[in-house]
């Protein structure tokens, strides 16, 4: 595992909220404690980390996401609504103060150089994507589609889909997003989606089957 740098860098716990490289993260700053960290934020590089917060385990993951934010919409009352975009993971290495917002002393990381060519996993994915995708749209009855700028670059792509996984997957996410080998993570992802594509596919063919039945 590669960590690059150490730097102090407040820290925003959210319940089951995991943020990946890249990824578009809304947030309604309301709490006091997080409109002063907002201030400081916006009065330095516009940059802090997001952690995800366990409400079962009442603990907060020791690997989160740094997020710059990119726009800021202050009323009247001193909230915020705020959209900030995911930059480099980090590690938590020591809590450096708790009043009046949290900071953390953390290290950059970055994934390690795949050392097997992991495009053709990498194209497993997106294979696996785009059927859940359709299957899931057959069995809604509306259409949906992969957006258009969906990445080619295999790192990117496991970012991609590990920030749109669908449902209650926050422990999911958490380990897709602490692996720091592409190919690992990859591999998981495809793993999840084909899950996902055989449980659509059977529910499809009962649809199938029922409207046969009533027709």
């Amino acid at each position: 595992m590669t960590e690059l740098a150490v730097r102090e860098l407040p820290l925003f716990p959210l319940p089951d909220v995991v943020l990946f490289p890249q990824e578009v993260l809304p947030l309604h700053i309301f709490e006091h404690r997080y409109r002063m960290m907002l201030r400081t934020v916006l009065d330095s590089d516009r940059r802090f980390g997001v952690v995800r917060w366990d409400p079962e385990s009442k603990q907060m993951a020791q690997i989160g996401c740094c997020a710059e934010v990119l726009k800021c919409e202050t009323s009247d009352d001193d909230r915020s609504n705020i959209v900030t975009m995911g930059q480099q993971r980090f590690r938590v290495l020591e809590i450096v103060r708790e009043a009046p917002f949290m900071v953390g002393l953390v290290s950059w990381m970055e994934d390690e150089p795949p050392v097997d060519d992991i495009q053709p996993l990498a194209s497993d994915v997106q294979v696996a994507l785009k059927d859940v995708v359709d299957l899931s749209a057959k069995l809604l009855g509306h259409k949906t589609v992969l957006p258009d700028d969906l990445p080619d670059l295999p790192r990117e792509l496991s970012f991609w889909v590990g920030g749109h996984l669908g449902g209650a997957v926050a422990d999911h996410q958490q380990q897709l997003l602490e692996l720091t080998s592409t190919g690992e993570r990859l591999q998981l992802e495809f793993e999840l989606l084909d899950h996902t594509r055989r449980q659509l596919a059977a529910r499809t063919v009962l649809k199938d089957t029922f409207k046969d039945l009533e027709g």
